[in-house]
C-alpha cells in the first residue's frame, strides 16, 4: 500500500514540475515578446535587409531559426544599446531556446536552412518574423 502511495506521489510531482517548467518558459517568452516590442518601439527607420527565416518555419527548425534571428541581431543592431541588449540576451537563454523546441519526430538531423540562405528582408519584416515565431511559441505552450 506504501508503495503504490509512494508512486501516485511521484507521478503527482512529476506533472506538477512539467507544468512549473511550462509556465516558465511561457512567461519567459512573454518577456521576450515585451522586449521585442520595446526595440521596436526605439528602432529608428532603417533600410537594412536582412537573411530571416520564412514565417513558415518547420517545427525542428524554430530552434535554427532563433539562431539566425539572434545572429542577425548581434551583427546589425547596436546590442550595446539597452533594449536590444536586453532583447538579445533573452534570446540567447536555454529557457527561451527550449521553450522554441517543437521537433515531435524521431528525426535529429532536420533539413534546415543555414542563415545565409534565406532570403534578405526589410528590418520591419524581421522583427515581424521575430515576433510570430515567439507568438508560436507562446501558443504552443499554452496548448500543452
Amino acid at each position: 500500500m506504501k508503495l503504490i502511495a509512494l508512486c501516485l506521489l511521484a507521478v503527482c510531482c512529476c506533472a506538477v514540475a512539467d507544468t512549473a517548467d511550462t509556465t516558465m518558459q511561457r512567461r519567459k517568452l512573454q518577456e521576450v515578446l515585451k522586449q521585442l516590442k520595446d526595440v521596436k518601439e526605439n528602432l529608428q527607420h532603417n533600410n537594412k535587409t536582412l537573411n530571416t527565416p520564412p514565417a513558415n518555419v518547420e517545427d525542428c527548425c524554430c530552434q535554427s531559426a532563433l539562431e539566425c534571428f539572434r545572429a542577425n541581431m548581434q551583427v546589425h543592431f547596436n546590442i550595446a544599446e539597452k533594449t536590444q541588449s536586453k532583447l538579445y540576451k533573452s534570446l540567447k537563454k536555454p529557457l527561451t531556446v527550449s521553450s522554441l523546441d517543437f521537433c515531435n519526430s524521431g528525426n535529429n538531423m532536420p533539413t534546415c536552412d543555414r542563415c545565409d540562405e534565406h532570403p534578405k528582408v526589410n528590418v520591419q519584416e524581421f522583427f515581424k518574423r521575430l515576433e510570430s515565431l515567439i507568438q508560436r511559441g507562446i501558443t504552443r505552450l499554452t496548448m500543452d
